[in-house]
């Protein structure tokens, strides 16, 4: 069974840098999509960055130009650079990603318990 697990979450000051890792446990092949996500305190959960099988990378407005996401399938992990953090950006960080499992094409897909990440002002 594949299981995914965040690391990399605390406490950092305005302009701070942090770096997320959704690492993949068990018998995977590849990391085929991966998608960060987050909940501020009050509000909604919102889709932060995504990285599809091809390549292609998506973000939110708000993070553009200071978060990157990438994959490195040797590690089986995932991440999430985050880089001139906002106190706005105070919120719980989930990863959710598919996951290819064998060579016929079976995959699984599923999140992570997420990690807290505090901006201070």
């Amino acid at each position: 069974q594949a299981q995914l697990a965040e690391y990399g979450g605390g406490l950092v000051q305005s302009g701070g840098s942090l770096r997320l890792a959704c690492v993949a446990s068990g018998s995977i092949l590849n990391i085929n999509e991966m998608e960060w996500y987050r909940q501020g305190p009050g509000k909604q959960r919102e889709l932060v960055a995504a990285v599809a099988s091809g390549g292609s990378v998506n973000y939110v407005d708000s993070v553009k130009g200071r978060f990157t996401i990438s994959v490195d399938n040797a590690k089986n992990t995932g991440y999430l650079q985050m880089n001139s953090l906002k106190p706005e950006d105070t919120a719980v960080y989930q990863c959710s990603a598919v996951l290819l499992l064998d060579h016929y094409g079976t995959t699984w897909s599923g999140w992570g318990q997420g990690t807290q990440v505090t901006v201070s002002s």
